[in-house]
């Protein structure tokens, strides 16, 4: 009998397990470390609150929002990495030992292992185009934010910087390039509020003899880093009070359609196609 042919999760575990033995995980802080400490500064971090950082890597990210949300008025805050690579978080915990306030957890993003309305922020640096599905990802993300909890998702390609195209073929793994505009339509598919998309220059300084295997030429990569990162922002309604005119149908498994159905029809499919995808969920990554 042939060997049954690894799941899309298990093809980007082996493949990020692959870069976190090659040391990728820790160059991943240096060659993003400008772009998400201004993306950080937006977050509005406040001691207390609880954080996910999803697609964590080797959990550089993940530590500089635990320093933020430490013991306060409120509380004491928590971080949450996650990622789909069990060697990345096997090296994230080695490097976190000091920190009271963060934990790691080896899962996908498709399929989060935590409780529902628990996140009062979300963080994803350079990962979120990589999920399979992103749909069943977003699906995931608003059942495990907090009603109001925020949403940033940093994305290095997209098709608004035509430099970032010139690594796709590079990439050992399938991913998802989308304009903005597609980016933004698909949050607000999901059911998300208060959806917003800036541009996130990097400021590091090229040197004129950086060798990069990336970019055609050291001017392309300047270019592509005066154009930025894309960054996704967007809310999680209070289910309790839904925008006016919107009728919040909430669905088994999480599912959930904010958008005004037409029909007792329309809330019928949705529900069945929601009942579909809930069967088809993979085990979990527990």
């Amino acid at each position: 009998m042939a060997d049954k042919s690894p799941s899309p999760d298990e093809k980007l575990q082996h493949e990020f397990n692959r870069w976190a033995n090659e040391g990728e995980g820790e160059k991943m802080e240096r060659h993003h470390l400008d772009i998400t400490e201004k993306t950080i500064r937006l977050m509005d971090l406040r001691p207390g609150e609880r954080v996910l950082d999803l697609g964590c890597g080797a959990g550089w990210a993940t530590r500089l929002l635990a320093r933020l949300v430490a013991d306060g008025p409120e509380g004491f805050g928590q971080v949450i990495g996650l990622d789909v690579s069990d060697e990345m978080i096997r090296r994230a915990r080695g490097a976190s030992k000091d920190f009271e306030n963060v934990l790691y957890v080896w899962g996908s993003a498709q399929q989060i292992p935590w409780e529902e309305n628990f996140f009062d922020k979300v963080l994803s640096v350079e990962s979120f185009y990589y999920y399979p599905d992103q749909d069943r990802a977003l699906t995931e993300l608003f059942r495990v934010m907090a009603p109001h909890g925020r949403m940033f998702i940093l994305i290095n390609l997209y098709k608004d910087n035509p430099y970032s195209l010139q690594w796709v073929d590079k990439l050992k793994v399938p991913v998802h390039v989308h304009s903005e505009a597609e980016y933004v339509e698909l949050l607000k598919k999901h059911a998300f509020e208060n959806v917003e998309a800036l541009r996130i220059p990097d400021d590091t300084p090229t040197p004129d003899d950086y060798q990069t295997t990336s970019f055609r030429s050291v001017d392309d990569l300047r270019a592509f880093k005066r154009i930025g990162a894309l960054l996704l922002m967007a809310s999680k309604p209070d289910l309790r009070t839904p925008a006016p005119g919107r009728e919040l149908l909430i669905l088994p498994a999480g599912c959930i359609s904010s958008a005004p159905l037409a029909s007792d029809h329309a809330a019928a499919q949705l529900l069945c196609d929601c009942l579909l995808r809930s069967s088809s969920r993979p085990q979990s990554w527990r």
